[in-house]
């Protein structure tokens, strides 16, 4: 499926006559819909953006259809407004438990044994990792080369000219759940929208949050999201390792609401308002009070005792991310550390409880890089990073700059939700008919 940006909108800026991009970042607990152009000097420039209390979501999957809707329509008709534009087609992130990733190894015999290698060759292995069988319910969204053998011969990055019988490869392969993608659709679709391109969200949130020396130099990209932990490491400028840890910032709230004794709206607020990664930080004689229920004292409740419940959970978080940088074999050559993104990064001293865990780098993730001066300074915050990188990959896609070439003029990274979304479109046509 080729689009244009220009399929975006029916109704151009007044101030502003370029192509613009929507982004919708489906989480667990929010729903943001951002709208992009490009300026003059190819910086993204947000021109609008919309979000809503996502009620419909769990651990990144829809679990109500006519909720999930609402607060689409809600965060959508939000950013219309703010951007003067009517949107119709959107890039949406995929996330969620279901996604899983496996490492393969795949080989053709060239029939041309004295030509050189060529990008048919090349593509010819991704197809065949396509074949792969996977479980009942379940497609391969990403087939991404590590590195390539030609005739024995190892560690070869771009196999492309060179001399050789035996192509082998090594491949990092992503799959999701048919099920979950298609109530993404269905909700797009309820809302009055179209889908354009079907993104892993951590894949979209390193766009706006990586840059290309750390990528380059290895790094481990943690998005801390409401429901789940997305980890993407990268090293050359390659997906090495992806992963989802199950909880997210929900499961803090929740812990502070057992803990304390409180409603979950105001966990929420202790979280955020008088929350700490490091119990150390805080004197045991700092006090919050709290409405108490209907004729109910007040409630008083300590932040030392916060700031352990927070770095209890926290704390586990981070022993999984570890566990997962220590499975993808790279623990020594991540130059570049942990670059930690998405809501609960915004939790005062993560980055310290981080390093001290895990003894690496650590830095928080703002999706700036790549923005021209934002129109809200909460736009630049580690929560939006998921609904920029969406934006910024639609761009990437139309100004052919891509992510993993696999055929000349032609983005792997991309192609393969487009395939699993062509599948589910094709599914809705029949059910229609």
């Amino acid at each position: 499926m080729n689009s244009s940006p220009s399929q975006y909108t029916t109704m151009e800026h007044p101030n502003h006559h370029q192509d613009i991009v929507v982004g919708l970042d489906i989480g667990t607990t929010k729903i943001a819909c951002i709208v992009g152009q490009k300026n003059v000097h190819g910086k993204l420039e947000i021109i609008g953006y919309g979000k809503s209390e996502s009620i419909g979501v769990t651990r990144g999957v829809v679990a109500n259809i006519e909720h999930t809707v609402q607060s689409i329509r809600t965060a959508v008709e939000e950013a219309e407004k703010s951007a003067n534009v009517k949107i119709e087609v959107v890039n949406v992130g995929i996330a969620g438990q279901h996604i899983k990733s496996l490492q393969h190894r795949g080989q053709i015999i060239r029939t041309d044994t004295e030509g050189e290698i060529n990008r048919h060759d090349v593509q010819q292995l991704i197809d065949d990792m396509r074949k792969l069988k996977v479980l009942p319910g379940e497609e391969i969204l990403h087939v991404l080369p590590q590195e390539f053998t030609v005739d024995g011969e190892p560690g070869i990055k771009e196999p492309v000219g060179h001399t050789g019988v035996r192509l082998e490869a090594n491949f990092h392969i992503i799959t999701g759940q048919t099920s979950a993608a298609k109530n993404i659709y269905r909700c797009i679709k309820r809302a009055g929208l179209q889908v354009d391109q079907l993104i892993l969200e951590p894949i979209a949130s390193s766009s706006a949050v990586l840059s290309e020396d750390e990528k380059d130099a290895g790094v481990a990209l943690v998005d801390i999201g409401g429901g789940t932990t997305d980890i993407a490491i990268f090293k050359e400028g390659i997906i090495r390792h992806t992963a989802v840890i199950p909880f997210g910032g929900n499961a803090i709230t929740d812990d502070i609401k057992q803990g304390c004794g409180v409603l979950k709206k105001h966990a929420e607020a202790l979280k955020n308002k008088f929350g700490s990664a490091l119990e150390q930080m805080m004197q045991q004689d700092e006090i919050v009070v709290i409405p108490g229920l209907p004729g109910r004292p007040p409630k008083e409740v300590s932040r030392r005792n916060i700031a352990g419940i927070i770095q209890a959970r926290m704390g586990e978080i981070i022993e999984h991310v570890h566990y997962e940088i220590k499975n993808s074999g790279l623990e020594r050559e991540l130059i570049g550390g942990i670059v930690v993104t998405g809501g609960g990064s915004q939790l005062r001293h993560v980055r310290q409880l981080f390093e001290y865990v895990t003894t690496m780098d650590c830095r928080i993730g703002f999706p700036n890089t790549h923005l021209a001066q934002a129109p809200d300074r909460s736009l630049t915050s580690p929560t939006y990073a998921t609904g920029i990188g969406l934006v910024l990959l639609g761009f990437e896609e139309d100004n052919d700059s891509p992510i993993e070439t696999t055929r000349e003029g032609e983005d792997d990274t991309m192609r393969g939700p487009k395939r699993f979304l062509k599948k589910i479109k094709a599914f809705f046509e029949e059910e229609d008919q």
